[in-house]
Formats: structure tokens, sequence, C-alpha cells
């Protein structure tokens, strides 16, 4: 449950800290006092989306931080699957920033939008008048039903096949769609594979056969460059080697005389050694040297097809030749085996569909067996709410195909006319009866959806007199069981809550600022009697505001 929450910089609201207890805790407020603004605040800790137009003062950043009681929920699985630490109590914080960087944390541990809203689901419902349109949506209705029944468990297991499910048929609808094509290009494919294999093209066999076909288209030139090389370097005595071994012979004999010369000695014998080697190297490339046009022919043939292979597959070089050589195998292969998986994947569908029709049809056995007891509490609650000829039914048919809730479409069908039968509910209930359905359904639901904490915004919106002591008196059943919070305008349903909490305005200057306390006995006298008659509170209606909040006292 909502244990505490910490609120700074948002829309109106400079700082706020405000504590909440068990059971039900009724906020009341004149008209823009900013009431709402507190469930856009807790929004943020749920995951919604903000920017920085929530923010009161450009400058600073917005500040939203809630403080969780979650012993009693089972939550220890969901914070070891996200790698949160658990604690009893759990703080959930979200800073939105100047800049509209948003950082969101779960016991001081950074966290996504998705998770905070994961465990805010699990946390927190959060009603306002915008999901009363949620009552014609199919899968809101579902939930209600399964929620009732206890199916979720069920309804998980069938989830996690029927993505499996849509995920095998959209393969298998790949397949069979590509299928014909695919064996029309088998011949294509296959005859390009196979010039490939045949080629039997080597890693780097381009490059080195570029590089011996410039040697043999050059022969004689390189032979006379290599050989003019070693002319000029030993050929004759007047060459460059022997010319050196005289000047080494003869600074041999300068050094009896200068020893200074031996260093003079040592490098002319290192020149010599130098060109030695490289006049080796000359020769051993000369002797290497080929001019054999039969071998040129050769390669020039292999290198015209290389080329011709390259320009066909549109490549750069022939090694991208093998890398398409194994892209054409993979096509070819899937192509040949296509048949195989076509067969192996409706044999996988056939199983999975036999899965989720089993669970599909449990869960539908359960639903319609909850609807009878569903349809009697909800317009026994419709009656105690000032309808007396309330008749609430659902409606379960089947669906062509799966969805992710089972084969099951529900349909709400409400009449407030004994004469008129039920219809649709979201096309015939004006918004004050789909308020009234609303809290039937979540009282309906208190008990069995295990979760600790519901805020409602005005869900006594549209009644007033007998009909708003029994909204007041619901919302306080449901208080036993779980925490509630309402915001409210009536003051039969105000006098019901356990803590009253008021938001008022407060004037700075040129500034406008939301704030909120927790009413003293004798402030909550005056704000009842406020709510009954007015601006101008009068003897009687403070009179009658004791008496109301009196009577709730004894009923509590």
């Amino acid at each position: 449950m909502l244990v505490n929450l910490y609120v700074r910089n948002y829309v109106f609201i400079r700082e706020l800290d405000i504590g909440f207890n068990k059971g039900l805790t009724v906020i009341t407020g004149e008209t823009g006092a900013g009431k709402s603004i507190l469930l856009g605040a807790l929004s943020l800790i749920l995951g919604a989306r903000a920017d920085t137009s929530v923010l009161l003062n450009g400058n600073e950043k917005c500040i939203v931080e809630g403080t969780f009681d979650v012993e009693d929920y089972n939550l220890e699985e969901f914070f070891e699957r996200n790698d949160l630490e658990y604690n009893k109590t759990c703080i959930l914080r979200r800073e939105i920033n100047p800049g509209g960087k948003s950082r969101a944390f779960i016991n001081d541990t950074p966290a996504g939008l998705n998770i905070l809203r994961e465990l805010g689901e699990k946390l927190i419902d959060i009603h306002s008048q915008h999901e009363n349109l949620m009552l014609g949506e199919n899968i809101f209705q579902i939930n209600v039903i399964d929620s009732y029944a206890g199916n979720f468990d069920l309804r998980n297991s069938f989830r996690k096949i029927y993505v499996t499910y849509r995920k095998k048929e959209k393969e298998y609808r790949e397949l069979r769609e590509n299928s014909d094509k695919n064996k029309s290009d088998f011949d294509y494919y296959s005859f390009q594979l196979n010039q490939l294999l045949e080629a039997k093209i080597l890693p780097g066999e381009q490059d080195e056969l570029e590089r011996e076909q410039a040697l043999l288209e050059n022969a004689g030139e390189i032979k006379s460059l290599l050989g003019r090389t070693t002319g000029i370097l030993s050929a004759d005595e007047s060459s460059v080697i022997p010319m050196l071994v005289a000047a080494r012979q003869l600074m041999g004999r300068l050094k009896e005389f200068i020893p200074e010369a031996q260093e003079l000695y040592e490098r002319i014998e290192s020149c010599r050694i130098e060109l030695d080697d490289i006049n080796s190297e000359a020769e051993r490339f000369l002797s290497g040297v080929e001019d054999d046009p039969g071998k040129l022919q050769n390669i020039n043939e292999r290198l015209d097809l290389l080329y011709s292979l390259i320009q066909k597959h549109r490549v750069t070089k022939a090694d991208e030749l093998i890398e398409k050589t194994a892209e054409l195998q993979r096509i070819v292969n899937s192509i040949a085996t296509g048949d195989e998986k076509i067969a192996e994947l409706e044999k996988e569908l056939r199983g999975l569909e036999k899965e989720l029709g089993d669970l599909a049809a449990k869960l539908s056995e359960r639903r319609n067996k909850s609807v009878s007891g569903m349809e009697k509490i909800v317009t026994g609650m419709l009656r105690q709410l000032g309808m007396p000829n309330a008749r609430f039914r659902i409606d379960l048919t089947r669906e062509k195909d799966f969805t992710q809730t089972g084969y099951d479409r529900a349909e709400f069908m409400f009449s407030a006319n004994r004469e008129v039968p039920p219809e649709n509910l979201s096309k015939v209930a004006s918004g004050g009866e789909l308020s009234r359905v609303m809290l039937s359904l979540k009282s309906l639901l208190s008990s069995s959806a295990n979760l600790p904490t519901i805020i409602f915004d005005e869900i006594d919106s549209g009644v007033s007199g007998e009909v708003a002591d029994k909204v007041g008196r619901i919302l306080e059943e449901m208080g036993k069981v779980m925490q509630v919070i309402n915001i409210t305008h009536l003051p039969q349903v105000a006098a019901r809550g356990r803590k009253h909490l008021h938001v008022y305005k407060e004037y700075q200057g040129e500034s406008t600022i939301t704030r909120i306390r927790l009413l003293t006995e004798e402030e909550r006298v005056m704000e009842v009697a406020k709510l009954l008659s007015g601006s101008e509170v009068t003897p009687t209606a403070v009179e009658n505001a004791r008496e109301l909040l009196n009577a709730a006292m004894k009923q509590q």
C-alpha cells in the first residue's frame, strides 16, 4: 500500500510530503485546487511519460517519490527477475530535469519505464473518468471477468503458448507464400552455385594470379633490368663490388699508418657486404623469371573466368565470390528442404493449436461459471446505488480465431429500465451510470484482485443524497480489504473516510501553489459542512456535518 508521497516542483506543487493510511482516505478541495494534479504526479512513478511542461520552475528538476509497503503482496519474484533488491518497504522515484531527461529508480536502482510501469500495475489501480470509457473494450471486460474468476495464472500459460503459436504461424505463412517462387528459382540458383563450385576459387587467388601475369607479360624487360643491375655490381673488375674489394685492401694497408683508418675500412667492408647481398638477390630474381607463353595463356584464361564471375555476381573481388558461394548454398539448401520445413511447422502448429484449444476451453469454462455470480452481485449493487430497475448482463461469445486471452469475446450489457432489454453498456449508459457500474465492478474485484491500493477520481460523480451515502459505504467496505483513496466532492462520501486530506490553493505573489494537509476532527467538520452548504457555512450545515461524521464513525 502507499505509505508516503513526496512531490517537488510538479505543475502547481512546489513541495508536498504527505502520508497515507490503511482503509479509506478521502481527498477534498475546491474546483481547480489541484486534486487531480496529485494523480498526475503519482502517475509519474507508475511509468507515465512526461516532459519539461510539468516543471513548476523550469530551472529546477521535478522529483516524485512514493513509498510503498509491499510485504504481503508476493513481489519477490518480480524483484529477482528484474535484478532489483527486494525490501518490505519499496521506494519508487522519478526525476525530470530542466533539459527534459527523465530518470526512474526502484529502491535507488535505476530502472526503465517499462519495469516501473509493470511494478506500478501491481501496486496501484488509478481510476479516472477516462477509464469509464474502457468499459466498452473487450480486453477490459475480459480482464474484469478473469480477475473475478482467478484466471490470470491460466491466462499467462495460454499467452506464452499463443506468442509461440503466432511466431510459428508467421514463419509457416511466409514459407508457403515463398514456396512456389522458390521452386521456380531452384534451377536458377543451382546453376549459379554449380558454376561457382566448378570454378574452385581459392582465397587470395586473384591477387596471386595478377602478380604472376604481370611478371610473365614483362619477363623480357625484367630480365634485362636485372642483368644490367648485376653487371654493374659484379660482372668484371671495373664493377662496383670488385672496386670496393680493391678499396678495402688499400684501406687495410693505410690503417697500419693511420689507426683512424680502421673505421673507414669497416665501413667499406659493410658496403661491400650489403652490395654483395643485393647482387645475390638480383641474381635469384633473374633465375626465377620465366618467359613461358603457355603458362601466361593459362593465367589469362583463369583471370578471364574470375573477372566474368565477378561482373556477373556484382562483386569487386574474387574472394567475395567465396562468400557468394556459401550464400547460394544456403538458398539452395533452404529451397531443397522447404517442403520438409513446411511439414514440420504444420505438425508444430497442430500441436500448439491443441494446447491452445485445451487452455482456451478451460478459460471459457471458468468464465462462464463466474458470469452469473458477477451479474447478480453487480446488479444488486446498482440497485443499491439508486437504480432499482437496473440489469447487468455479461454475454460471452466465441471468436473465430484465438486472441491473446483465449477465444472468448465479452460484452457488458446494461439496462436502467424494466421495460428496456439490456443493450451494449457503452452505447446506452450515461456518464453517471457508467461511474456506478465501474464502482460496482471495482468493489466486486477488491477482494479478488490482491491489489494493495485503488485510487478513485470522483467515482461518485453524478450521484447525491441516499445514493451518495451508498457510494460512501461501498468505498468504506472496500477499504477494509485494501487501501482506498477517493477524490470526492460529496459530503456523504467524505464523512466515510478514515482520514481526510484537503487540497487547497495558496497565492504567493504572482504564483499559485497547490498544498495538501491532513484535517483535524474540527477542521473536518467544517470541510464537510462546506460540501453540504457551499462556500457560506451555516450552523445547520455544521450540525449536519457532525451528524454525518458521527454516524459514519459508529458504523466503522
